[in-house]
């Protein structure tokens, strides 16, 4: 017996066994400085604790509707026009178990067997295997560091052929902490809409911007982008909710039913409480993100401040999100190699960039607290002095 020839397509999580040394050397005693973390540090806030605790004690424990409670799809329709310009109905919404799962849905809904789907690198490393679950082909387009790990629209172009279906953009993008501007959006959306290719934008760190950066929906920029676009946002960074699993997606008309049926015949409804704490979040002070969007800035600040002077290393000023990419080409290690040895002479834990589809990089996460990152910073120089 085997599994089946899906299952086989996947490829295994490059992070696993570099987790478990670091975890196994954790147990030992040894001090580790993770900077590896992909969620933030913070306590999600009391509010919204308390909300769901509340839904709790009310007896709020039963099965809902599969794409949400009535009032978390009005509050997010609600948020999407009051943030980002954009006009949904409840209907076209549906609260998933986290915007992975809210990716996937949308996948399942769209895409034939053999449709190919643009996914520019270095990327989330869900994409291309979420892609390959669904049936489809990944394809994979290198971005350049000069270009801060932005694909353009000739690039876009000249990846496309008559089997191309969708395009993944992500923005403020994981691994790279790179923002689109609203021209660069609106030129590859301007490319989709001319051949019809379906465009989902993950939005999730919509919120965690810097230097007044602003974000900018690419459902919003024209009419014609909105019927070709699923617009995925969540809970799990700006809020501090990772463990919660709270996310959606915004569809258009014409797919809003098919993605709610995959749901529904999948995972049903997310845990209803949790939506009780989301709807709080959607509909409470928003003074919780700014706070944790200042502090991220700061470490951002003192990562860039110090890495800055290291050698053989180059990077972007992160725009977003609570990463910095940090590229390795000229220590003539790959990512892995880079990875394990800093984890095993200096105790620290970074991933590597080919999980993201880049070898030339790899990924720190300042989502901790700034104790963990000087001890990060100075076991790093002294790392890169002696290669």
């Amino acid at each position: 017996m085997e599994p089946s020839s899906r299952a086989k397509r996947i490829t295994p999580s490059l992070t696993l066994s570099l987790g478990s040394k670091a975890k196994s050397l954790r147990a030992k005693g040894v001090d580790i400085v993770n900077l590896g973390s992909g969620e933030p540090d913070f306590d999600t806030p009391e509010f919204i604790k308390a909300a769901a605790m509340g839904s709790l004690d009310a007896g709020f424990t039963k099965y809902t509707p599969s794409s949400g409670i009535p009032e978390l799809r009005e509050a997010i329709a609600d948020k999407l026009e009051a943030d980002n310009g954009l006009s949904y109905d409840p209907s076209q919404i549906t609260v998933s178990c986290g915007a992975k799962h809210a990716c996937l849905n949308v996948l399942l809904a769209t895409l034939e067997t053999g449709d190919e789907v643009i996914i520019p690198a270095p990327y989330w490393l869900s994409y291309p295997e979420m892609v390959k679950i669904a049936d489809g082909e990944p394809v994979i387009v290198p971005t350049r560091l000069e270009n801060g790990y932005k694909i353009t629209p000739e690039e876009f172009a000249e990846a496309m052929t008559p089997k191309t279906r969708m395009i993944i953009l992500n923005s403020p993008g994981n691994p790279t902490g790179s923002v689109y501007t609203r021209e660069e959006m609106e030129a590859l959306a301007r490319v989709a809409a001319e051949e019809d290719i379906l465009i989902l934008s993950d939005e999730i760190y919509e919120k965690i911007l810097f230097d007044g950066e602003k974000h900018w929906s690419v459902a919003s920029l024209d009419a014609s982008f909105y019927p070709l676009t699923f617009t995925v946002n969540g809970f799990s960074k700006a809020y501090a909710m990772t463990g919660w699993r709270l996310g959606y997606v915004a569809s258009p008309p014409w797919a809003a039913a098919a993605v709610e049926a995959i749901q529904s015949h999948s995972t049903s409804n997310v845990t209803s409480f949790a939506q009780k704490g989301a709807l709080a979040a959607y509909r409470g002070p928003q003074d919780c993100v700014e706070a944790m969007t200042q502090e991220y800035q700061r470490r951002r600040d003192y990562l860039v401040a110090q890495i800055g002077s290291l050698p053989k290393v180059n990077f972007i000023r992160p725009q977003g999100t609570f990463y910095l990419l940090l590229e390795i080409g000229d220590t003539k290690l790959s990512s892995t190699q880079f990875a394990e040895r800093l984890l095993e002479e200096e105790k620290v834990m970074v991933i590597p960039g080919v999980a993201f589809g880049d070898d030339r990089t790899v990924r720190l996460s300042y989502a901790t607290d700034m104790d963990s990152l000087q001890r990060g910073v100075e076991r790093l120089a002294g790392f890169l002095k002696r290669l």
